[in-house]
């Protein structure tokens, strides 16, 4: 089958799904479209269990940008196309090396497949002798003649000239050809996903585990002298986290005032020391463990100490979310607070992997791939969540203070649980937030009954006529 008739036609297809549109049901649709011609033109790829996993969660991904249309969940299903192609690319390498081929073979697929085709060509006729002289006189003079009586007619007959002169042009849309045009080369791109050979071949070739025959030796005394400075570091570390642990729980128990300040001062300022103090920790762990230590015989007291430091850094993060948690329970949920919460997990989650890195004596890239294929699910987690409706809900059923411009201010994804809370409760809100919800949600109905079909969005499905 010719390939270009299927991407010309796919071509024309993305120029109707999206020229002068806004996302809806077209990103929907062209994510069938995508895994449609993958399959066509990959199907060999679409027999492993791992592609088709990949294509369902892109679907997925696609069919949460049509229910919320949210920023993230576009974000999400961008981030899914991308590990999508990497996938079909190269089944068997990381994550973030998928990503990573995923984005080049959108953006330089074709025009690689293109170049190395006329590295070929050019290969096969080198020998051969161009007549440049030949193809300028084919090409060169008939044009400027041509020019040349188009030029001296005008001039000798107004009536031609006038017949010249009206000749419009304006029929087309040289904007749709355009979008269409790069439709065709990100289209041409996907159907054959390429990868970044160094990158994926000294990914594929390195394992998880840290081998000791790879490392450079040391002697005995300098891993008893490294052994040592790890030993003392880590204990007055672990002292350190102990004194601020028990200041910090002093603190916060006189704190009697949550509309405080202080209480604010304390949940932000200690995220930011939080997230230091965590990257910190992880890079110290890896730097005692980056090589020989890991084999030493007498490293026991240095990973023991390196466990205790790691479980008070979690019940710090734990006594952090603890803080964040009573600041949500007085002034209700905000997005920052959310992604404090979020953050406290992940950073959990990279100690645990940090944990077994060391007493598995796994190598680096073990982190990289376990922590960068955990932030992928988290992200692809996040986008099946309306959040802008679950903040509304919890502040208005749990917050002891509502900030109604900040939910008004929130994306339309909330306008109807805004709608409904004032229609139960009318004289729960103050009459300017009841105003301006009215308006909003006004102007929500109008904007979808405007929308073409290209720009569905669940919320047309449940619109009330």
């Amino acid at each position: 089958m010719n390939k270009n008739i299927p991407l010309i036609a796919s071509s024309l297809i993305f120029s109707l799904l999206f020229f002068k549109q806004n996302i809806g049901l077209n990103f929907l649709l062209f994510s069938m479209l995508t895994i449609a011609l993958l399959f066509i033109f990959n199907n060999k790829q679409f027999k492993t269990t791992k592609v088709l996993t990949t294509a369902l969660v892109f679907l997925a991904t696609a069919t949460f940008v049509f229910i919320y249309n949210a920023t993230l969940s576009v974000i999400s299903s961008i981030v899914a196309f991308f590990y999508l192609l990497g996938t079909v690319s190269e089944v068997n390498s990381s994550v973030y090396i998928q990503l990573l081929n995923g984005f080049f073979s959108s953006i330089a697929s074709g025009f690689s497949m293109y170049y190395n085709r006329f590295l070929e060509e050019t290969e096969a006729v080198k020998k051969k002798s161009i007549d440049y002289v030949y193809w300028l006189k084919m090409i060169g003079i008939p044009t400027i003649v041509l020019l040349i009586f188009v030029i001296l007619y005008r001039s000798a007959n107004p009536y031609f000239d006038e017949l010249l002169n009206k000749i419009d042009f304006s029929f087309i849309n040289f904007q749709w050809i355009l979008f269409t045009t790069l439709g065709y080369f990100l289209l041409l791109n996907i159907t054959s996903p390429i990868t970044i050979e160094s990158a994926t071949a000294f990914d594929l070739k390195t394992d998880n585990n840290l081998n000791k025959d790879d490392i450079k030796p040391q002697s005995n005394e300098n891993l008893g002298q490294e052994n040592q400075l790890g030993i003392i570091l880590l204990v007055l570390l672990n002292m350190l986290i102990i004194f601020f642990l028990v200041t910090d729980t002093i603190y916060l128990t006189h704190l009697t005032d949550l509309n405080a300040s202080d209480l604010s001062k304390a949940v932000h300022e200690g995220v930011y020391a939080l997230i230091t103090s965590i990257v910190f920790a992880i890079a110290i762990i890896l730097y005692f463990f980056r090589g020989n230590l890991n084999f030493y015989k007498k490293n026991k007291n240095l990973k023991t100490l390196t466990t205790l430091w790691i479980s008070l850094n979690i019940f710090l993060i734990l006594f952090t979310a603890y803080k964040n948690n009573l600041y949500v329970n007085y002034h209700g949920l905000t997005y920052k607070r959310i992604g404090v919460f979020i953050y406290l997990l992940l950073s959990i989650i990279g100690l645990i992997t940090t944990f077994i890195k060391v007493y598995a004596t796994y190598n680096f890239w073990f982190l990289c791939r376990r922590n960068i294929s955990i932030g992928f699910v988290a992200l692809l987690v996040s986008s099946t969540i309306n959040w802008d409706k679950l903040i509304t809900k919890y502040n208005t059923q749990h917050a002891e203070h509502i900030d109604f411009d900040y939910l008004i201010d929130l994306s339309d994804n909330n306008t109807f649980t805004l709608k409904e809370y004032v229609d139960v409760l009318t004289n729960e809100p103050p009459i300017s937030a009841q105003n301006k919800i009215t308006h909003k949600y006004n102007q929500y109905c109008e904007n979808l009954e405007n929308n073409n079909w290209q720009e569905l969005v669940f919320d047309n499905l449940i619109l009330k006529p």
